[in-house]
């Protein structure tokens, strides 16, 4: 009989080596880079997860205590939705809305659950394949603008750049994480490294601009000025807090000017034009998106209950475009109380965690910003169905775990010292 050898997750067979983490490396890099192709339902993106968690539950994968919070928040925010969604299960895609929430949920409990151990290499792993996922799409988002292959219009939609996705504004805001990764590289990596960081920042920028979401140009902007100024306050040293200060500078005023020459292109000018003012037609009136935003919360408030998934559009003229109305809206006040929770103690417990001395701290700092400027889009844009908030979401979680963890071995091991 062949002989098989167990021995620290790896399986040793005469002729063949098999690592078990290879194996969950190389599906959570596929389940990043899988995330830019989500023009289709199911995407790749959900089969590339799915094997993930598979691999994981069958190889090892337990819920901490840390993340059983996160867990339940989860579970009511979706309840909310499977209580909604009863009234109205004859309406088109209402049950379907709810199972793609239910997914979505469960794909952020398993990166907060698979980041409690090994950590640092599962997040850059991870992290990595978004990146990647980013710059094929920044690339083909570019490609298409600027028509440089037949068939550019596939790329586009409304004359604006959606590359491998089915709307711009979900181009922009993807862009955004793997764009601060790249930046927070730029601010404190080494010459070399934050060269090539900054040559891959101008591609993505590129393309979150050609997006011409002006929520995704907030978002990234908010975010890198939070990244900045925990970066600033969290290194010791005199001369990395100068370094970043520097860089800072010298990066806005680069990106700065590659704007100004994108915008030397006539039909680049043309669209930034309009796109950039706040008073689009859309934007206003008594049924435009900030009337919606009022009339819907006093829609909420009447019905405890919600309107059902999908429901809001019944009563006005499009969808909230408000994440956090859109939770009350759609799965009542359970659903709405507990995504407003969820947000707010993220928030609070991100930034506190901030503050610890971790291996990963530099990719958190990253993943906290992303996720402040994601909560802050939300308010003015419908997220609760991007597959990179899910993400965002279930790392930032997994890295609070985890650094709360290191925090209190840290803590052990003075202790013991003494």
């Amino acid at each position: 009989m062949t002989d098989i050898a167990h021995s620290n997750g790896r399986v040793h067979v005469p002729g063949l080596h098999f690592s078990v983490e290879a194996l969950r490396g190389a599906l959570l890099w596929l389940t990043g880079l899988f995330g830019a192709f989500v023009f289709i339902e199911p995407s790749p993106y959900e089969i590339a997860s799915l094997l993930a968690i598979i691999a994981f539950a069958v190889t090892g994968l337990t819920l901490t205590p840390a993340v059983m919070p996160f867990a339940a928040l989860l579970v009511l925010y979706n309840a909310g939705f499977a209580i909604a969604v009863v009234p109205v299960l004859d309406r088109p895609k209402a049950l379907l809305w709810v199972l793609v929430s239910s997914y979505l949920s469960l794909t952020a409990l398993f990166f907060a659950a698979m980041l409690t151990r090994n950590t640092e290499a599962r997040v850059k792993l991870l992290l990595r394949g978004t990146t990647s996922a980013a710059a094929l799409s920044a690339v083909v988002a570019i490609v298409g603008y600027f028509h440089l292959v037949p068939g550019s219009d596939l790329f586009l939609l409304y004359d604006r750049a959606r590359g491998t996705f089915n709307d711009p504004n979900v181009l922009g805001a993807f862009m955004v994480l793997p764009a601060l990764l790249a930046f927070q590289r730029v601010l404190a990596g080494r010459f070399v490294e934050a060269v090539r960081a900054a040559a891959l920042l101008m591609v993505l920028m590129a393309a979150l601009f050609l997006s011409f979401s002006r929520g995704a140009w907030g978002q990234f902007a908010f975010a890198a000025a939070i990244l900045m100024g925990l970066s600033f306050v969290t290194t010791q040293s005199t001369r990395g807090r100068l370094r970043i200060a520097l860089f800072a500078v010298a990066g806005a005023a680069l990106v700065a000017a590659f704007v100004l020459a994108l915008l030397s292109i006539g039909q680049v000018a043309e669209l930034f034009k309009e796109r950039a003012t706040l008073e689009q037609s859309y934007d206003l009136g008594y049924t435009g998106r900030f009337g919606r935003h009022i009339l819907g919360l006093m829609m909420a408030l009447d019905n405890p209950f919600g309107l059902g998934p999908l429901q809001f559009r019944t009563f006005f003229p499009e969808d909230p475009h408000n994440a956090y109305l859109n939770a009350f809206a759609s799965g009542g006040w359970i659903s709405g109380l507990a995504y407003l929770a969820l947000t707010l103690i993220t928030l609070v417990m991100g930034l506190r965690l901030a503050f610890v001395a971790t291996p990963w701290r530099p990719v958190y700092l990253t993943v906290y910003a992303a996720f402040v400027g994601v909560a802050a889009e939300s308010v003015l844009i419908d997220s609760d169905h991007w597959r990179h908030y899910f993400l965002i979401l279930g790392v930032l979680w997994g890295l609070m775990a985890a650094s709360r963890g290191y925090a209190a071995s840290a803590r052990r091991q003075t202790a013991n010292r003494t």
